[in-house]
């Protein structure tokens, strides 16, 4: 199983706390899996002008490649002006409409108040839906008071990681389950 985790945003430190505890996570719980981080500020993304995803060169076609070949993705996301930063915005951009079909993908949100826990209800949900995404119907929402000096300090979020990590591997067991079955009916 390929697990990509893309933290989506090229500044700030808490949406990538908190990606580097669910990495963390999923090593610790399925050591068999490809786990992969994908860290937005740690490439040279260009802008999306509408090429194939494979059309592109060095860290865009890396990035876009490696999310096409995951079968699940979780997605780390700051809340900016109560919406996805701008660098997630083009990523999904880069992608095929149907990028997400067959993938199970999950979120978590980092935000500084709990104004802004709507952003993934209203802002990334309907992306990844329109991308065809099995989508996890849960979602981390992570505060400013959660963390502390690069930590989590919240034993509360550090639960909720934990088991957005388990509903996304066990979604993905359960699709490619219902998907096997349905292979099996046409019979060649």
């Amino acid at each position: 199983m390929k697990i990509v985790l893309l933290s989506g945003s090229n500044v700030g430190s808490k949406t990538r706390t908190a990606m580097d505890y669910t990495v963390k996570i999923a090593h610790e719980k399925y050591p068999d899996a490809e786990i992969t981080l994908l860290d937005l500020a740690e490439f040279e993304m260009v802008f999306s002008d509408g090429r194939n995803y494979w059309d592109y060169e060095g860290d865009t076609k890396y990035v876009t490649e490696t999310l096409m070949a995951a079968d699940a993705i979780i997605i780390g996301s700051p809340t900016f002006q109560a919406s996805i930063p701008a660098t997630l915005k083009n990523i999904f951009d880069l992608l095929p409409v149907n990028a997400f079909r067959d993938k199970v993908v999950s979120m978590l949100v980092t935000a500084g108040t709990s104004k802004h826990y709507l952003m993934a209800e209203q802002q990334l949900k309907p992306i990844l839906a329109y991308m065809k995404a099995h989508i996890v119907p849960t979602y981390v929402f992570i505060e400013e008071k959660d963390f502390h000096r690069k930590e989590i300090v919240n034993d509360d979020v550090l639960f909720r990681l934990e088991r957005l990590v388990e509903d996304t591997v066990l979604l993905v067991d359960a699709y490619a389950g219902i998907r096997k079955v349905k292979d099996e009916e046409y019979g060649f």
